[in-house]
């Protein structure tokens, strides 16, 4: 189906959704409660499959909130760093965006949920479009394969660079991740080269997916997060930096995708539950954005059944509630 604008779809001038944070006090008073919780929540395990990750500390946990005028507001292990995994691919597919267009990179990508697991094979057969959307491991790895760049180093830059941008700081590489991975990441290796198949592939396949894995390897902590959230939150503009990361007009299409298939097969519980666009990540790292009012960073290791942190998904819901996130509330006219 083509999706070539029609004449008026972008109009230049507009009103968008307005809202705030509480007062600062209130924000801070929330995050730290909300810390208090759920720090001794005993549920779930850390990832076992990838050997540099089990080695993380099952009762390490932080949360930051940052709002779109740059304020922070955090409490626990909010600065400790971890590796950023799949909530790359969100940032990732910005920087897509932002070099090819949107109608591009949905062209290229998809932009619909697959119902299935984050690394299903079955997803490619059963979709015509084969990649289905950037964030999943098949649309991830593709997205990669457009970035910016003709070596894996070219393009690994392009992406830290991009990365860093929403984060307000330089990032860098965790080298033991990237090894460790890089010896377990058969499945995703066998993933790129089905795509490249059914020509879903825009570069060699195994560059793409060391560059992936690469990306996934990136150091951030929950305070990074909540920074990189804001930013798409603030029409694309770092609140703390006041450096412009991505179009604003691309910002919603980013989110968009990360509303319907951010949490893959659970998108659409996390949704009815929280109201916002999220990212999860194996390390334990979810973000979340609540347009207009600021970003959610959380970190804690022990993940369900489907990969999401415990802790993480414990108090953003708590905290959609408190500080009045959820997209989908309202209250009567008065």
């Amino acid at each position: 189906m083509d999706h070539d604008p029609l004449p008026g779809d972008h109009p230049e001038t507009g009103h968008v959704s307005t809202g705030a944070l509480p007062p600062d006090t209130d924000v801070q008073a929330l995050v730290s409660a909300g810390y208090e919780r759920y720090r001794h929540l005993g549920e779930g395990a850390v990832a076992g499959y990838i050997p540099a990750l089990a080695a993380a500390s099952p009762s390490a946990f932080g949360v930051c909130v940052a709002g779109v005028g740059g304020r922070l507001f955090s409490a626990g292990d909010a600065d400790q760093e971890f590796a950023i995994e799949s909530i790359s691919k969100l940032f990732v597919f910005a920087l897509v965006c932002h070099a090819l267009g949107h109608d591009q990179a949905r062209r290229k990508l998809g932009v619909n949920s697959t119902g299935l697991p984050f690394n299903s094979v079955m997803a490619i057969e059963l979709n015509a479009d084969r990649t289905m959307n950037p964030l999943v491991n098949a649309g991830a790895i593709a997205t990669t394969s457009l970035v910016p760049g003709t070596t894996a180093e070219e393009k690994f830059e392009s992406i830290v660079a991009a990365m860093s941008r929403f984060a307000g700081r330089r990032l860098v590489m965790d080298g033991g991740v990237y090894e460790s991975e890089a010896a377990t990441n058969d499945r995703n290796r066998g993933i790129a080269h089905l795509l490249d198949g059914y020509g879903r592939m825009y570069c060699d396949p195994d560059l793409a997916t060391d560059v992936y894995t690469r990306q996934c390897s990136v150091r951030v902590s929950a305070r990074d997060l909540a920074v990189m959230g804001a930013t798409l939150a603030n029409g694309g503009v770092n609140p703390v930096t006041g450096e412009q990361a991505i179009e604003t007009s691309y910002c919603k299409r980013v989110l968009a995708v990360l509303a319907t298939a951010g949490l893959y097969e659970q998108s659409g519980e996390w949704l009815y539950d929280v109201g916002l666009p999220g990212k999860s990540g194996v390390a334990g790292g979810i973000v979340t954005v609540s347009p207009g009012k600021g970003g959610l960073g959380t970190f804690s290791p022990p993940l369900d059944a489907a990969g999401n942190s415990v802790r993480g998904q414990h108090i953003t819901r708590y905290l959609s509630e408190a500080l009045g996130l959820n997209l989908f509330a309202s209250a009567p006219f008065a």
